[in-house]
C-alpha cells in the first residue's frame, strides 16, 4: 500500500502539469473559434466585398496551395525575411559581448544605437531599394537593420544584467576571460538573447511584406498589393492567413530553439523569461 501511494504521488505531478496543458490548449482553441465565429459575422454585417468570409478564405488557401502559387510567394517572403533575421541577428548578439570589454566605446556608440532604434525603418524602405534595387536584397537589408536593433539592445540588457561577483569569483579562481565570457556571461545573457529573437521574428516578417508591397513582383506583399489592386479581399486575407501562419512557425522555432538551449534551467524559470 506505501509503494502504491508512492507511485500515485510521483505520478500525480505528471498528471497535473498535463491536465493544465491540456486546459491550455483548450483556451487557446475556444478563443481561436470565437475570433472566427467574430469574422463570420463581419462578413454577413458588412458583406464579402469589404470582409471576406473564412469559408472563402480558406477555399482560397486551399486553392493556392493546391496549385502551388501561394507556397511559391510565402516562400520568396519566407527567404527575405530568415536571409534578413541571420544577418541582423547574429551581429547583434555578437556585438555587446565584444563591447564588454570596452565601456567607453559602448558609451560613445549608445546615442548612435538609440537613433538606429527609434528611427522609422518603413521610412528607410525606398532608400534601400535605391541602393540595392527591387530584388531581394533591398528587403533583406529592411529586415535586418529591423532585427538588429531589436536584439541588440536585448543581448546588451543580459550582459549588463550580470553580477559581478560571479565574474569576480571566478577571477580569483583562475578562469580565463575566454572561460568567463563562455560559462558565465554567455549562459546569463541566453534568456535575454531569446527575448529579442522573440520580439524580433514576426518583425522580419512584416519588414519582408511590407518592403514587398513597395516594390516586388513576387511575395506575400506582392499578392496584397495585387488583390488591393483588383478589390479581391479574399486574396488579400488569404495572403495575410499565410503571413500569420510563417510568424506562428517562426515563433516556434525560436521557442524550440531556447527549449534546446535552457533545458538545464527550471521550466518555471523558462516561462518567466519568457513572459509566458
Amino acid at each position: 500500500m506505501a509503494i502504491l501511494g508512492e507511485t500515485q504521488d510521483k505520478g500525480s505531478p505528471f498528471l497535473s502539469r498535463l491536465m493544465a496543458r491540456l486546459r491550455g490548449h483548450g483556451d487557446q482553441v475556444i478563443t481561436f473559434f470565437v475570433l472566427i465565429a467574430i469574422w463570420q459575422v463581419l462578413s454577413l454585417v458588412l458583406g464579402v466585398y469589404w470582409v471576406s468570409s473564412p469559408w472563402g478564405v480558406l477555399t482560397r488557401f486551399a486553392s493556392g496551395i493546391w496549385s502551388g502559387d501561394l507556397l511559391v510567394n510565402a516562400a520568396y517572403t519566407f527567404i527575405e525575411a530568415l536571409s534578413g533575421f541571420l544577418l541582423g541577428a547574429i551581429p547583434a548578439i555578437l556585438l555587446p559581448f565584444l563591447l564588454r570589454r570596452l565601456p567607453m566605446v559602448t558609451a560613445i556608440i549608445d546615442p548612435v544605437m538609440v537613433g538606429g532604434y527609434g528611427a522609422p525603418k518603413l521610412a528607410l524602405a525606398p532608400l534601400f531599394v535605391l541602393w540595392f534595387g527591387i530584388g531581394m536584397e533591398s528587403k533583406v537589408a529592411l529586415v535586418a537593420i529591423t532585427v538588429f536593433f531589436i536584439v541588440y539592445f536585448s543581448a546588451l540588457a543580459g550582459v549588463r544584467a550580470l553580477d559581478t561577483r560571479l565574474v569576480q569569483m571566478a577571477q580569483v579562481a583562475g578562469a580565463s576571460e575566454r572561460n568567463v565570457a563562455r560559462h558565465i556571461v554567455f549562459p546569463g545573457a541566453v534568456p535575454y538573447i531569446f527575448t529579442g529573437l522573440r520580439i524580433a521574428m514576426p518583425y522580419s516578417i512584416g519588414g519582408a511584406v511590407i518592403a514587398e508591397l513597395i516594390s516586388a513582383n513576387r511575395g506575400l506583399g506582392y499578392l496584397v498589393q495585387l488583390g488591393a489592386m483588383n478589390f479581391d479581399t479574399t486574396g488579400i486575407f488569404t495572403a495575410l492567413a499565410m503571413t500569420t501562419l510563417i510568424v506562428f512557425l517562426g515563433n516556434w522555432s525560436v521557442d524550440a530553439a531556447e527549449r534546446r538551449l535552457l533545458h538545464w534551467r527550471p521550466p518555471a524559470d523558462i516561462k518567466m523569461q519568457a513572459g509566458t
